[in-house]
């Protein structure tokens, strides 16, 4: 596509070769365990040296990271993409959980809710990560629930906590005593100065040691009874969810105002699912469903396949913009079409991520500035179908017809909350999980809920996703995505995997809420179009669009509208760049480091290694063999 000749774009390109990094690259040729703690990644490393597989080993980081809080928690949820050398395919888990008996619109909106609350017992869905664990190494591990949760239960049993969580249950004590069983756990000072744990104080969670503790016994008993490997590992599955850590979290979750019940419990179960999958140049990149944002990535690149990014340079001024408006195409359909496939509405995934589709998108972009009226597109067509809801859109105020997109669209309009809320709100929670092993097995998991500050329920030492958060109460918003009992919020996790010439090419993850789909997308591109190693292209500058609907965060409208043209960009931007963008109607802020944070793995088939990536965002590490 052509570019106007009068319109000059200044290049902040390097030499991308020679690009140093803060942190080196992870070689190893056995088997390679990065997430986002160095305790974490140690317990992987353990497995791996007991002779784990690669799902063992992300089975005990997992377990893990939810023992250390900040950023989940065992009563959260888990997002799987698994590579499996037998079969040669790639699978997803679905261990997101689903909304409580009794979570309706009508009960939101007679507590004056306009979205179901950020914190507490009513954010909750069920718990999926204990269930999510469970049922992969069930069917892809090798090892026993015992051998597994050795780190954690050992961690549970105390470990040295650190600052950042630390210091955050401090600064969000007043709200953790609202819940008895937070205030127990978190605030091992009570009514000192300063209440929570000191950096590098030995934290001890006897009540989640007991519950994990009791999922093992049960493991071992049935192992006694002459049970196999998964018959006894499905053992300790019903313990956590029909037993009595179930009759106690359930106990526990109603004294303090939330809905989950027992059938909830018993009903839930995780899900195996074929994940979704383009090619871009040659590449099969795979995503999870569209209970989840992972297509919005797909659909970024089925638009980004019409134009030449290479030769735009890294970062320039068009580089930017081009991506910065696919990535505001495939949100504003994500923000509209995208919700739990097993409800009714169907998503119309199938003409969502249509070539042709992708290239009409692609003609919207407009050259010399920035399209505030960007909205959902109508991928029916591609489908051989009419679209049901253009009531529902012209009610948004966005019209089907292109030649109508000259004007801000309503729901941009408004006062917003500050920006330091917002941009919490925009990157909030999560970790990422990343293993793979010599035999060929490969794990990317996207696991958060239950982040300080939790809400514990009982004396389970389990706390609570906050996940109904991403659910609407109006369906002119997302007809798909309207909260019900059973049903699964759509949710920012969202793990990626690609494959090239059918074998393993890369794996990533990373955390940050509605952002992670815009960094794994720039990760993509970095390493796929401008060569950059796996560990240059994890700590590679990025830019974040806050041109969408915020999933995370607020119970007002006002606070998760989009705000047009705001773009995140690294401190390291020129000044020609940046008045460039001004002048498309960008309105700049800035981080000094916008990576990610992103976890990831390639695969040298050339030499027979693995080359790690581990951020130099935040506490992210790895470990190779």
């Amino acid at each position: 596509m052509k570019y106007p000749l009068l319109l000059l774009f200044a290049s902040c390109y390097i030499s991308l070769s020679a690009q140093q990094t803060q942190k080196p690259v992870l070689h190893g040729r056995n088997w390679m365990a990065i997430t986002g703690k160095p305790l974490a990644a140690t317990a992987g490393a353990m497995i791996f040296q007991k002779g784990g597989n690669a799902v063992d080993a992300a089975c005990a980081m997992l377990a893990a990271t939810c023992t250390m809080w900040d950023t989940l928690s065992w009563g959260g949820e888990t997002q799987v993409l698994i590579y499996n050398p037998h079969t040669k395919k790639v699978i997803a888990i679905n261990a997101m959980g689903f909304a409580p008996t009794g979570a309706t619109v009508e009960f939101f909106k007679s507590k004056g809710y306009n979205f179901p609350p950020e914190y507490g017992p009513l954010a909750a869905t069920t718990p999926g990560t204990p269930g999510g664990l469970i049922y992969m190494l069930a069917n892809y591990g090798t090892m026993t629930l015992e051998q597994v949760l050795v780190p954690a239960i050992q961690m549970a049993a105390g470990y040295p906590i650190e600052a950042q969580a630390a210091n955050y249950i401090e600064r969000q004590k007043s709200l953790i005593k609202q819940w008895p069983y937070s205030k127990k756990v978190f605030l091992t000072h009570s009514d000192e100065q300063r209440e929570a744990p000191e950096a590098g104080e030995i934290f001890v969670q006897k009540d989640l040691l007991l519950t994990l503790n009791k999922m093992v016994a049960a493991e071992k008993a049935a192992r006694k009874k002459g049970k196999g490997r998964k018959a006894a590992l499905m053992a300790a599955y019903d313990r956590f969810y029909k037993g009595d850590i179930a009759r106690e979290f359930v106990r526990g979750c109603q004294e303090q105002g939330g809905l989950i019940t027992m059938k909830d419990l018993a009903k839930w179960k995780p899900l195996v699912e074929q994940p979704l999958m383009v090619n871009y140049k040659g590449i099969d990149v795979y995503k999870m469903q569209q209970w989840t944002q992972g297509p919005v990535m797909l659909q970024a690149l089925n638009i980004l396949e019409n134009f030449d990014l290479k030769g735009m340079g890294y970062n320039s001024t068009k580089y930017i913009h081009t991506v910065y408006q696919a990535m505001n195409l495939a949100f504003a359909d994500r923000d509209f079409y995208y919700g739990d496939p097993y409800f009714k509405p169907v998503e119309p995934i199938k003409g969502l991520l249509s070539k042709e589709y992708a290239k009409q998108r692609a003609t919207l972009i407009q050259y010399v500035k920035n399209d505030a009226g960007i909205g959902p597109g109508d991928p029916y067509p591609f489908e051989g179908l009419s679209n049901p809801y253009r009531n529902l859109l012209n009610k948004r105020g966005f019209e089907l017809d292109t030649s109508k997109r000259n004007f801000a669209p309503k729901h941009d309009m408004g006062n917003y909350s500050p920006k330091e809320i917002y941009e919490d709100r925009l990157w909030r929670g999560t970790t990422s999980v990343e293993a793979a092993d010599k035999e060929g097995w490969v794990v990317s998991i996207t696991p958060s809920g239950g982040w300080l500050p939790a809400c514990i329920a009982g004396n389970t030492g389990i706390g609570m996703s906050q996940r109904m958060q991403s659910f609407v109460l109006d369906s002119t918003l997302n007809p798909f995505n309207v909260v019900a009992p059973g049903k699964r919020p759509r949710v920012t996790l969202s793990p990626a995997m690609a494959l090239k010439d059918g074998k393993p090419f890369m794996t990533s993850a990373v955390q940050g809420g509605d952002t992670q789909d815009q960094n794994l997308l720039q990760f993509f591109l970095n390493v796929a179009e401008f060569g950059m190693n796996v560990q240059q292209a994890a700590e590679a500058a990025n830019f974040n669009s806050n041109q969408l609907w915020l999933s995370l965060g607020g119970t007002k409208t006002s606070d998760r509208e989009p705000k047009p043209g705001q773009i995140l960009l690294n401190s390291n931007t020129t000044e020609a760049v940046r008045n460039e963008l001004k002048k498309m109607g960008y309105s700049l802020s800035f981080g000094d480091r916008t990576s990610g944070p992103i976890n990831a793995i390639y695969f040298d088939w050339k030499h027979g290694s693995l080359w790690g990536g581990s951020s130099n965002h935040g506490e992210d590490y790895g470990i190779g063999w």
